[in-house]
């Protein structure tokens, strides 16, 4: 099982934004390659440190994985920082680290130096129906996406001499101070265009369409974002690395069904004669219908409550149930005859409300739903 992001940090969920930063920076430092060289143990701690602070810094990702854990992220080849690479980790928060090794990262060695360049990240819409969401569902789409062209080559940029910094020396009152800033010629990679095939953009770039297999996990809910790493846009480069494709869940609306959470909901309409001798009925379940026996006497407001047939649970704690609400229909138009039968059974015992003590009233089903 994986251990708790908020552990990894040896943080509190009440943790605030520059508790994380910090605590982040702590188990980033001690366990840094250059700190520790050689040893794996240290490298897996490093990695692990770098998936708990993207996950918990973002409020949006923080919130996913307080409702979801690990599931929300992980389930079906989706994941954070612990599928990143030691230059995808510099390369997105090095600049925590400060000068704790002398300088910024490009790679493994505290001295900077040329960066790994990532690709940018694509987002699409996968829309879901109950059914996908209730079982899980692999699906394939077709993404256009900027890759290498084949027969490009890139050469060291002259500006920075392949460091991908440029070095300035600037007098001020403390004395002199020398600083590094990404080169503006390549952009921080090194390398710039040698030779570019036609076709390609500027950057020895163009478009392709890619089909991709997104494995989307039982339980997703909608405007859940999953990630499928390094099947984003590509950049240039010999030493770069594709981007993320971002896959955002639309959830579409059942006809019969509605969700709440793990909760399905279901409203069932009856007649006066099949409330009053009890009857079989066939209701909507996800994958086929159901059948299910009302009592003689059956109340309107009735809540039948079918176990396990709901949503699953992300994280694989069980499944949600379906909740039938029974509903008597009331007859808008009367015929004559219609009208003298019930007109008789005004004052009929049988006909006069007489709930039990046992019945709870339209307040507490609804307190009941809710707690």
């Amino acid at each position: 099982m994986k251990k708790d992001f908020y552990e990894i940090l040896g943080i509190g969920k009440s943790a605030t934004a520059e508790e994380i930063k910090k605590a982040y920076r702590k188990k980033a430092i001690q366990y840094h390659p250059d700190k520790n060289p050689g040893d794996k143990e240290a490298e897996e701690n490093f990695k692990l440190a770098a998936e708990a602070y993207e996950v918990l810094s973002d409020p949006n990702k923080k919130a996913k994985y307080d409702q979801y854990g690990h599931q929300a992220f992980e389930n079906g080849g989706f994941g954070g920082g612990h599928h990143m690479n030691m230059d995808d980790i510099f390369s997105q928060f090095g600049d925590i680290f400060g000068s704790a090794f002398g300088g910024g990262f490009g790679g493994f060695g505290g001295g900077g130096g040329q960066r790994r360049v990532k690709g940018s990240n694509l987002r699409i819409k996968v829309k879901l129906t109950l059914e996908d969401i209730v079982n899980g569902v692999e699906k394939k789409v077709k993404v256009k996406r900027k890759v290498q062209a084949k027969g490009v080559t890139y050469r060291t940029c002259p500006t920075c001499n392949g460091s991908g910094q440029i070095m300035k020396v600037a007098n001020t009152i403390l004395g002199r101070m020398q600083t590094a800033t990404t080169c503006h010629v390549c952009s921080g990679s090194g390398q710039i265009l040698d030779q570019k095939p036609a076709g390609a953009d500027a950057q020895g770039m163009i478009m392709d369409e890619d089909t991709v297999s997104i494995k989307i996990p039982a339980g997703v809910v909608d405007g859940m974002q999953l990630k499928v790493a390094g099947k984003g846009n590509e950049a240039p480069g010999t030493n770069s690395i594709p981007g993320d494709l971002i896959v955002a869940i639309e959830e579409v609306e059942h006809e019969f069904l509605k969700r709440e959470g793990e909760n399905l909901h279901y409203d069932l309409y009856i007649s006066f004669p099949e409330a009053a001798l009890g009857i079989s009925k066939e209701i909507e379940a996800v994958g086929g219908k159901v059948r299910i026996k009302l009592d003689e006497g059956i109340q309107s407001g009735k809540i039948l409550r079918l176990k396990g047939k709901g949503i699953p649970n992300i994280n694989g704690y069980g499944n949600g149930d379906l909740l039938v609400h029974v509903n008597v229909w009331t007859p808008k138009t009367l015929n004559k005859e219609q009208k003298q039968f019930f007109e008789k059974m005004l004052t009929d015992e049988n006909f006069l409300p007489s709930p039990e003590k046992t019945d709870k009233s339209f307040f507490e089903k609804v307190k009941d739903m809710f707690s």
